[in-house]
């Protein structure tokens, strides 16, 4: 549990500090530790929630969180995270899912560029229905969803990269709350709290590690640098995740 802890605080620290909360990343790292797959994304999410929370302060407190624009996306994105949450899922399929998402991610955040543009385009249905699956994706395997809306939104030229980074944190915020409910309510709610109470230290270390990123912010390594050691992270948790679901 020390190492596991340890490896969350790293994790923590990398993805606050671009504005995510990690969720993935302690998804895979609880698969691969052998972890009773029904409690992970309870676990997952939990922590997201105590990493993103320091983010969207620090957002808000800057003044570049677009709030008008951000909520909605994220409100309509929530009954389908919660929905995900809901959904009985096998481990197998789940370790599937999980590996072949955190793929995703790892090549999206390893290629994304962020571009410096005059104006912001207007919210479409599009980006809503995006955000809705992306929503229902990250309630189902336990993750926020950040790290697959921020590409999403620099792709299509949404607004400028820190008011989309504050986004992607209330995002992840919003649908972890919501996705953590619908875990909860598809398992019984008791024994569920009985079965992560063990797990206290991954909750105390990610506040650790997601306070030192958010105040450290990219003082020692730009963003972009993050972002890549960030990705490679991810890609190599997927390709063990992958390899684990095709070899079981």
């Amino acid at each position: 549990m020390v190492v596991t802890a340890l490896l969350f605080a790293v994790t923590a620290a990398l993805y606050a500090s671009v504005g995510f909360g990690g969720g993935s990343t302690y998804n895979a790292l609880l698969v691969l530790a052998q972890t009773d797959y029904r409690v992970l994304p309870a676990i997952a999410l939990t922590c997201n929630i105590i990493v993103v929370t320091g983010g969207t302060f620090r957002y808000t407190r800057d003044g570049v969180m677009p709030w008008r624009r951000a909520l909605p996306i994220a409100l309509v994105a929530a009954p389908f995270a919660w929905a995900g949450g809901r959904t009985p899922i096998p481990q197998h399929v789940f370790i599937g899912l999980l590996g072949l998402g955190l793929l995703v991610a790892g090549l999206l955040m390893l290629t994304q560029r962020e571009r410096v543009i005059a104006e912001t385009r207007h919210t479409s249905w599009r980006d809503y229905s995006i955000g809705a699956g992306i929503g229902y994706f990250s309630g189902l395997v336990g993750i926020g969803g950040g790290i697959f809306l921020s590409p999403f939104l620099h792709l299509t030229r949404w607004s400028q990269a820190r008011p989309i980074a504050a986004t992607a944190s209330l995002f992840i915020l919003v649908n972890s709350i919501a996705g953590l409910i619908g875990q909860l309510m598809k398992l019984d709610w008791a024994g569920m709290a009985a079965a992560t109470a063990t797990y206290w230290s991954l909750a105390l270390a990610v506040l650790v590690g997601g306070q030192l990123g958010t105040h450290m912010g990219l003082k020692l390594l730009s963003e972009t640098w993050v972002r890549r050691l960030t990705a490679l992270l991810v890609l190599y948790v997927a390709a063990r995740l992958i390899w684990q679901f095709f070899t079981r």
